[in-house]
């Protein structure tokens, strides 16, 4: 046990005395040489091929911190873009302290254009909206309910239920990384919920509806993003339901909602709005290739997980493509031939950017297929409005 010792010494690892004496105080004394032949033999015997291994992991312990799989700061540092992306709430975002810059970043003000765009189209398939002070005015609080309000509801409600998601793969997003606390999630829920509400009731008075149906509308979409994120029912651990639910919240609803305010709500714009929803779930879908990891670990269903990354691209960009191209075929088969071709032309691009960013690689390049390609995407739903409205 001497020799072990002296082995172990010798490979540089510390000991501590009170041990090293005791161990040498069990051995018999030998002969100078017998003792050397003895180390040698033990020496090889209980470190065969291994004295390099040894040190090397000796070494590291000593000489490094153990790290974390995740990160637990901001990828990039606290820079410039880091804190644009923080406003906007938007994977990247520096890490702030500032309580209002914290509940800004949860309600994701990236997320809005499609919503507010979506009362923008709304207004136009009505045919009613016109150019002056109160139009304008009904329109701007209409956004505001379907963007900043309800969306923002909805992104803090979503953020709320994926806490644990979230320390998974964004551990420096505000809930699990404790920049804000729960509670005061919570009451930013109830507030944005309840001011939404509250928008919904006045336009529904301003416009002089007898029923109030866009308070209905923002009630179904409140309660469709409830289950969405909230179990039980937590539709997005399914990829079709909860990806259509919530292709049908940034497509349907807001149009639903624009069209009311100004108009009437017909069976035809609900079918063909439904219809566009499907393009919807598959921008949806694109949001879920960055959350693999976390959506694996908790058993979350999500079509990346469920059939893999190639062949839930694949899904993703058929769900985009065939739905427009269906949408055109209607326009041109009700004589709208003109709109049928700008809403064409608008695809195409759309198709350029999937194989040049997304069908790469839809990890790596999620934001800047979105950035490229779904301008031309929005722009075909106004084209589809506008068609309708003539």
């Amino acid at each position: 046990m001497a020799s072990l010792s002296s082995g172990i010494a010798c490979l540089g690892i510390p000991q501590p005395q009170g041990s090293c004496r005791k161990i040498a105080s069990l051995q018999p004394v030998n002969h100078p040489l017998h003792s050397a032949s003895l180390h040698i033999h033990r020496k090889f015997r209980f470190f065969p091929a291994s004295r390099p291994r040894f040190s090397v992991r000796a070494t590291e312990t000593d000489a490094n911190e153990v790290k974390p799989s995740a990160p637990d700061k901001v990828p990039g540092g606290n820079n410039g873009g880091s804190s644009f992306n923080q406003l906007l709430g938007i994977k990247g975002a520096s890490q702030e302290s500032n309580t209002w810059k914290i509940r800004l970043q949860l309600t994701k003000p990236v997320t809005w254009p499609p919503l507010v765009w979506g009362v923008v189209c709304g207004a136009a398939a009505s045919g009613n909206f016109h150019w002056n002070i109160e139009d304008v005015a009904k329109s701007i609080v209409c956004m505001l309910l379907s963007g900043p309000f309800l969306t923002g509801y909805t992104q803090t409600i979503n953020d709320y239920y994926d806490k644990e998601i979230d320390a998974i793969n964004e551990p420096y997003r505000p809930i699990p990384s404790g920049a804000i606390s729960e509670g005061e999630v919570i009451t930013q829920i109830w507030v944005l919920l309840l001011g939404g509400l509250g928008l919904a009731v006045l336009l529904d008075v301003w416009a002089g509806h007898s029923f109030p149906i866009i308070f209905c509308l923002a009630v179904g979409g409140s309660l469709l993003s409830y289950i969405y994120s909230a179990p039980p029912l937590k539709l997005k651990q399914n990829g079709w339901i909860g990806n259509f639910a919530l292709g049908a919240s940034y497509i349907s609803l807001p149009w639903w909602a624009g069209q009311a305010l100004f108009g009437t709500l017909t069976p035809d714009v609900i079918v063909l709005t439904v219809l566009y929803s499907i393009a919807g779930l598959g921008i949806a879908i694109i949001n879920d290739f960055k959350s693999i990891e976390g959506d694996r670990a908790l058993g979350l269903q999500s079509l990346p997980v469920a059939f893999g990354v190639d062949t839930a691209k694949w899904i993703c960009v058929g769900a985009i493509d065939i739905t427009q191209i269906s949408v055109a075929g209607y326009l041109l088969a009700t004589g709208k031939t003109y709109y049928a071709l700008a809403l064409m032309g608008l695809v195409i691009p759309q198709m350029i950017f999937q194989f040049q960013y997304f069908l790469k690689d839809p990890i790596k390049y999620d934001v800047k297929y979105q950035a490229s390609a779904q301008p031309f995407l929005v722009l075909g739903i106004l084209v589809t409005a506008l068609a309708y409205s003539h």
